[in-house]
C-alpha cells in the first residue's frame, strides 16, 4: 500500500506544471512588452519630429508665399505709380523733384526705381528714364549706329539690314542668305525692331557687346563686374563699366508732328505761306514778316528748323516764339528723333559731325538756358553748319518712358524686378512692353534686403539706402 502510494505521487508530481520560482529562472512577458512600448514611443517620438519640421517648413513656405504675393502688389502698384507720373505731361519729361523713386512706400512694402548714372560708375540713380534720349534702332543712320560705345561695324550694318524692307547687303551686314545657313536657320526679319533684345537675332550681335559687363542692368560696377575672370561676367578690371550698347538704345521713341498744344505746325516748304506770314506778323511786326517770308521763299527747301533760322534771318528770340509751330516735314509722326534736353553725352556724341567739344558745348549752354522748350538753344550751343546738321534728329520733348522696377515686401523674403516702357502719346498712358527681370537677382545693396530680414522697418532703411549703396561698393 505505502509502495503503491509513492508511485501515486510521483506521478502526480510529473504530471503538475512547473511553477515559477522568484528571482531566478526565465523572464516572463512583462520585458518583451516594456521593450516593444520603447520602440513605439521612438517611431512616435520621430513621427512628431518629422511632422513638426514639415508643419516648420509649411509656415516658412506660406510666408514666403504671402511675400511673394506682396512684392507682386507692390510692383502692380508701382506701375500704376509711374503710369500716373507720365500723364499728361505734353511732352515733358517727369520732373525728378515730383517723382520720388527710392524707397517709395506701399503698403508694408515699398519699390525703387533705378536707372544709370552715365557720370557715376559706382553710384546708383533713381528715376524715370526718357527713351528719346536714346538712339533708336529703327530710325538712326549708319553713321549713328557706328558711333554708339561698344558698337562693331559688323552689327551696326547687320542692323540695318535687318529693319530695311529689301535683300541688298549693306557692307559688313547680312540678309537671308546668312541666316538660312545658321545652325537654327531663319530669315532676315526686314522689318522694323520690336525691342532692344531683338538685336540677339542679328548678326554680330553678342551678350558682351549688348550688355557690356553690366550683366544684371542695374548701371552701377558691382564687385564681379570689375575682378577679370574671377566670376562672371568676365571683365578688363579697369574699374570703369562697359555699359554696352543696349543701355544706350531704343525702338520705341516717337512723337506726333504738331506743336505742344496739339495744335497743327506750319510747314514751311509749304508754298502755302499765308499762315506762317499770320505768325510771323504775330511775334513781330508786319514789315519784319513780310522780309523773313520774302527769305523764306528764296531759301527752300530747308533741311530742317536750324536750317531755316540760319538762312531766313530770323533773331534767336524770334525763332523761340515761333519754332514750336513749325515744321519742315509733312510726315504725321516723327520718329526717332533724339531729346538734346535729356540725352547723356554718350547719345549726343552720335549725332553726324559732333566732336567731344560739341558736345560738352551743348552740355554747358543746356545746363544754363533758361529756355528748353524748342530746340533753339542749341544754335547758341554750335556752330551753324553743325547745327543744321543735326537739327532734323533732334527734339525737345519726350512720349515714351522706362522705368525699371524694384519691388520689395516689407520683411524682405521676397522682392521682384521688372522693365515697363510707357508710351504716354494718349492719356491715360499704356505699357507697351514689360520684361520681367527678378531672374538677374537684388539689384541694389545687399544690406537693404538683410536689415528688412531682420526685422528694421522701411521707414528707417528709406533715408539710409543711398547710403546702403555706397556700402556694397
Amino acid at each position: 500500500m505505502k509502495r503503491g502510494r509513492e508511485c501515486g505521487m510521483r506521478r502526480a508530481w510529473a504530471a503538475a506544471p512547473p511553477v515559477a520560482v522568484v528571482g531566478g529562472g526565465r523572464r516572463g512577458p512583462k520585458g518583451t512588452i516594456l521593450i516593444v512600448t520603447m520602440w513605439i514611443m521612438l517611431a512616435l517620438a520621430g513621427l512628431v519630429l518629422v511632422l513638426a519640421r514639415a508643419m516648420r517648413v509649411e509656415a516658412i513656405c506660406s510666408a514666403n508665399g504671402f511675400s511673394l504675393l506682396q512684392a507682386d502688389a507692390v510692383e502692380q502698384g508701382a506701375i500704376q505709380y509711374v503710369l500716373s507720373r507720365v500723364d499728361s505731361l505734353q511732352g515733358e519729361a517727369p520732373a525728378e523733384a515730383d517723382t520720388p523713386c527710392e524707397a517709395v512706400r506701399i503698403g508694408q512694402g515699398a519699390f525703387w526705381i533705378i536707372r544709370p548714372d552715365y557720370e557715376d560708375d559706382y553710384a546708383g540713380a533713381y528715376g524715370i528714364v526718357d527713351e528719346a534720349a536714346k538712339v533708336n534702332l529703327n530710325a538712326a543712320p549708319l553713321a549713328m549706329l557706328s558711333k554708339l560705345p561698344g558698337m562693331t561695324d559688323e552689327l551696326a550694318a547687320s542692323i540695318v539690314d535687318w529693319r530695311d524692307g529689301d535683300g541688298t547687303i549693306t557692307p559688313g551686314g547680312a540678309e537671308s542668305e546668312y541666316y538660312l545657313l545658321l545652325d537654327d536657320p531663319y530669315q532676315c526679319k526686314n522689318a522694323p525692331l520690336e525691342t532692344v533684345g531683338e538685336l540677339f537675332l542679328v548678326k554680330g550681335a553678342t551678350r558682351d557687346i549688348l550688355l557690356g559687363e553690366d550683366v544684371n542692368r542695374n548701371g552701377v560696377l558691382d564687385i564681379n563686374e570689375d575682378d577679370a575672370d574671377v566670376s562672371d561676367p568676365p571683365d578688363n578690371q579697369d574699374s570703369r563699366l562697359d555699359r554696352g550698347v543696349a543701355a544706350f538704345v531704343t525702338v520705341y521713341s516717337a512723337e506726333q508732328n504738331v506743336a505742344s498744344d496739339g495744335g497743327n505746325r506750319i510747314n514751311v516748304n509749304d508754298s502755302q505761306t499765308q499762315a506762317l506770314f499770320e505768325l510771323l506778323q504775330e511775334n513781330t511786326s508786319v514789315d519784319r514778316a513780310a522780309a523773313i517770308l520774302v527769305r523764306t521763299r528764296q531759301e527752300r527747301p530747308f533741311q530742317n528748323l536750324l536750317d531755316f533760322y540760319a538762312r531766313t534771318g530770323l533773331t534767336m528770340a524770334e525763332f523761340q516764339t515761333v519754332a514750336d509751330r513749325l515744321t519742315t516735314t509733312s510726315d504725321k509722326v516723327r520718329r526717332g528723333l533724339i531729346n538734346v534736353n535729356t540725352a547723356p553725352p554718350q547719345v549726343l556724341a552720335c549725332l553726324p559731325e559732333l566732336d567731344d567739344s560739341d558736345v560738352s558745348d551743348l552740355l554747358v549752354q543746356r545746363a544754363g538756358a533758361e529756355d528748353l522748350s524748342s530746340i533753339a538753344w542749341v544754335a547758341e550751343a554750335l556752330p551753324p553748319a553743325k547745327a543744321r546738321a543735326i537739327g532734323g534728329l533732334i527734339t525737345t520733348r519726350s512720349y515714351q518712358f522706362s522705368a525699371d522696377i524694384v519691388s520689395v515686401a516689407g520683411d524682405g523674403r521676397a522682392f521682384k524686378r521688372c522693365r515697363i516702357v510707357i508710351d504716354a502719346q494718349t492719356s491715360p498712358p499704356k505699357v507697351v512692353y514689360c520684361q520681367d527681370l527678378t531672374h538677374l537677382g537684388w539689384p541694389l545693396a545687399p544690406e537693404i534686403l538683410t536689415m528688412l530680414r531682420t526685422g528694421v522697418s522701411l521707414d528707417d532703411i528709406a533715408p539710409g539706402a543711398t547710403a546702403a549703396q555706397e556700402v556694397a561698393r
